[in-house]
This record gives structure tokens, sequence and C-alpha cells, in this order.
């Protein structure tokens, strides 16, 4: 992707440095400790067993694993903060909430916390993606900077109240209408439409807007489907003057387009995780991989968000 590699290189499974390479990261950070730089974790691990639309493997599964073997390398590396993703089901389905509390006991012994159930619309992403977060700062650090827990701002960089967006006069469903200029109803922030944001990307022209799917069903499956009617599983058409829901498109979920007879382009779920009109994926990337990639993405805008709510933090250290 003409990225350059990260100063100390790629790998490809956390638990590594918990066991055979745990002296190899503890050098890392020492490394950037004694250039005076503080060393944060920001990860989150996959989270199919604690999605609600999942098969609720929770801690056992292969996947819930992985959250177990973060929280494990966040205590035993002790960075001076970290960040941990995840989706709503470990914070709102009861079994996993107990998990999730046992996590964050085992990392309350270093760690000063905060967490916030966080939605992709508040940032000015036109998707309702609910994530928790979870923040933490060293103890022995927030006390040498002088730094409040209870400071840390989750609001600083808010742009939509979450249950204004909400209750706005959304449109509903309307006939399926190929090419048509319906035209935006009054009353909503266009900036959380998907038309918006397929305007703002210039999706039509975008080196990935021939990167889609040919659905098995043929045509006259989603022709049927109304424009906004996403209440299956699965054939989900969106509406051009609407949110989308969730970008996820693994188990045969599939997104229509609002008023094409065709699946989603690379090129608009993109758009749809607010990505920049410039960040392109590799036409040597399969479709498969393309989509998985774009799905298990934090929404650009949510990330720039919170990435900023957290420098904003330590840019108040006294």
């Amino acid at each position: 992707m003409g990225i350059a590699e990260p100063r100390f290189g790629y790998s490809r499974d956390v638990n590594e440095f918990i066991s055979d390479r745990a002296k190899e990261l503890h050098g890392y950070i020492e490394q950037d400790h004694q250039e005076d730089s503080l060393v944060g974790f920001i990860g989150g691990p996959p989270c199919p067993d604690f999605s609600v639309a999942g098969k609720q493997k929770g801690r056992e599964g292969d996947n819930g694993k992985l959250s177990q073997s973060y929280i494990d390398l966040i205590c035993v590396q002790k960075p001076d903060f970290f960040l941990f993703e995840n989706v709503k089901g470990l914070w709102r389905t009861a079994k996993h909430r107990a998990y999730y509390e046992e996590l964050k006991a085992s990392l309350s012994k270093h760690y000063y916390l905060t967490d916030r159930l966080c939605n992709a619309l508040e940032f000015g992403v036109p998707q309702d993606r609910d994530r928790i977060l979870l923040f933490g700062i060293q103890k022995k650090v927030a006390k040498q900077l002088k730094l409040n827990i209870n400071e840390f701002n989750w609001n600083g960089h808010i742009l939509f109240n979450l249950d204004e967006v909400k209750n706005l006069s959304w449109p509903t469903t309307e006939p399926f209408a190929f090419l048509n200029n319906r035209p935006a109803p009054d009353g909503i922030p266009l900036e959380l439409t998907v038309q918006h944001w397929f305007e703002k990307n210039d999706v039509m022209h975008h080196p990935n807007s021939q990167d889609i799917f040919t659905p098995r069903a043929g045509l006259a499956r989603m022709i049927a489907i109304q424009e906004g009617d996403d209440s299956r599983k699965s054939y989900k058409r969106l509406h051009r003057w609407r949110y989308s829901p969730t970008v996820a498109y693994g188990n045969n979920e599939v997104h229509l387009h609002p008023y094409m007879a065709r699946r989603l382009s690379v090129a608009e779920a993109m758009a749809l995780q607010s990505l920049p009109a410039e960040f392109v994926l590799p036409p040597e990337m399969s479709l498969s991989d393309k989509f998985k990639t774009i799905g298990n993405g934090v929404p650009f805008l949510l990330a720039r968000g919170i990435a900023q709510t957290i420098q904003d933090f330590f840019n108040s250290a006294q």
C-alpha cells in the first residue's frame, strides 16, 4: 500500500509477545522511554464471539480468548497507557459484561480506568455502530504527570448527540427506483447520510469503484427490496438519505446500493467508514479480503476523535 514499515516491524500474533518475544517487546518500550516518549498499546481484539449477531461463544471462543491475551500483554508489559476497543455485546450482554469486569479488575491493579460506549454517529460517521472503548493510564505515570483520570473528556470531540440524531424524522422505506434523483428531506443532517459520503468521496470515480461482488441470487431479488429496507439479516438496502447500519460484510451479510441494482462497491463501503477519499485498497487484494478489512476497521472519524481525546488528556498535564 506504499506505507512505510513500522519502526519495529510487524507481527502476526500478539501471543508471541507474552511468551517467546516478551523481552524483545520490553526492549522496544525501554528504547522509546530513553527517548522521553510515552508508550501506549492501542488495539481491538477480534470480537465476533461477543457480538450480538455472533455465536455468543464469549471468552471461550477462539476470538474471545484474544481479549484476554491483549489484557495479559498489557499487564505484563505495562505500557504507559492503553486503549481497548470491542463490540457493545461485551458491555451490554450480562454474561459477557461479567467477563469484561474481570478484565478491568486485573487492569485496575496498575491503571486508572475510564470507559464509554461510543457510537460512530456521534463523531460524524454515516453509520450506526456501537463500540465499547476502555482507556487506562498507568497509575505512576498519572501521578508523575499530575493527570486525573476523571478529567478524561470522552465528549471533547463528539459532534452529534446520539439521542437527538436517532429521534429525527429519518426516511423509512420507499420503492426501489433505479438512478432516481430522490430529493433530500428537510430536517436531517446531510453529513450523516449515505449519499453525502458517496458524493464527498466521488465513489463512482474512485480506484475501487469497480470492486463489487455479483450476488448469486441475481437481479430479480435485488430490485424487489425497497430503498431503506434494512430489516433482514442479509440483503439490506441502504437509504440514500439515511445513515447505514453497521458496515459488516461477514456471515453472508449483503448490503445493497440505494438506487442501483447491485451490492455496494469497495469504494462505497470505505466511504461509509468515513475514510478519506484518497484511501485506496490495492488491486492484488481479493474482494473478500477488501471487504473483511473494511468491516473489521474502526470508522476513521471515530478513531480520529478518540485519538484527539487522548492527546487532549496528555496535553493537559501540569
